[in-house]
């Protein structure tokens, strides 16, 4: 098969694996849902080969689309180490990257770390994805993702980040008008500000599980949100320490005996490296754990 000549068409493949459909892929290429639809049969065609079982639901890689995706997948990887050296060299990087990450991680820690990195690479556009939710990584939702638990499939690789902590804490206007607890069995008849219950995505977040607590009345899916829930004086909730510097009005209740521990993980795809993306995740690394240490530091 000539690669060269049918990229365009190899790009369309991969869009469409990962979106599982034509429509999102189209969207992700700016091209318009027919014209994928034909990139795609015209591969088929080259090829010999069936590559998706098509449905109402959507397109689902066949025995052939899946031994075909690692090699598009390194074929793809390759390309974009290639323009890379050309571009920029071992000077600065360019292009987009994508990173994806909870949306704790990505108020309070990303941006600092990020703006540091494009002061250094003038040429790189950085996008971070803020969810609540797993990034998905296998359908090119961003280049890189920031995860509480290492993934568990093989076509994911994972590299330790750093541990982060989080502490109970609410507002001093709260706490002087109903009290500090003075022990865990207090916080059963506490205002409990934490996760909508059946949106946690992630068994590593279900904070005040551990904590016996069976009520949250207030909740939300976002970190942001129940930061602001306490820093308007609604209640107690785990917050993590590295955002405690952004709240000054929030004070942490029982940090003698309640002192969560987390851990971050740098999540890739598993496969042919990217060099351009292994520099991005270096300065990520080193530049996310230096501004951990540092906020982290002033709460200590």
């Amino acid at each position: 098969m000539n690669w060269a000549l049918n990229w365009d068409d190899m790009r369309v493949f991969l869009a469409v694996a990962r979106a599982e459909g034509l429509s999102g892929a189209a969207r992700r290429l700016r091209l318009d849902p027919a014209t994928a639809g034909r990139r795609v049969a015209r591969l088929e065609e080259a090829l010999g080969s069936v590559l998706f079982a098509k449905s109402p639901q959507g397109y689902r890689l066949t025995e052939a689309g899946q031994r075909l995706l690692p090699k598009a997948e390194a074929a793809e990887a390759a390309l974009s180490g290639g323009l890379d050296t050309v571009a920029g060299g071992e000077g600065g990087l360019t292009g987009a990257i994508r990173i994806g990450a909870p949306d704790g991680c990505a108020n309070y820690l990303l941006p600092q770390v990020c703006a540091a990195i494009a002061d250094a690479n003038p040429a790189l556009d950085i996008q971070i994805l803020a969810l609540p939710r797993v990034v998905n990584l296998s359908r090119r939702e961003a280049d890189l993702a920031i995860a509480v638990s290492p993934p568990k499939t093989d076509r994911l690789s994972a590299e330790r980040l750093a541990d982060y902590r989080l502490s109970l804490a609410a507002s001093r206007d709260y706490l002087a008008r109903v009290g500090a607890p003075t022990s865990r069995a207090d916080l059963k008849g506490a205002r409990m500000i934490g996760y909508i219950p059946d949106m946690i995505f992630d068994a590593e977040l279900d904070y005040l599980a551990g904590l016996g607590v069976t009520r949250v009345p207030l909740a939300s899916n976002a970190v942001s949100v129940q930061l602001n829930y306490a820093r308007a004086g609604a209640g107690l909730a785990i917050v993590h320490d590295f955002a405690l510097p952004f709240a000054p009005d929030l004070c942490r209740v029982l940090a003698h005996e309640i002192r969560l521990r987390r851990t971050f993980w740098l999540v890739s795809h598993a496969g042919p490296r990217d060099a351009r993306l292994d520099r991005f995740a270096a300065l990520l690394r080193d530049g996310l754990r230096a501004e951990l240490t540092r906020l982290e530091a002033v709460v200590s």
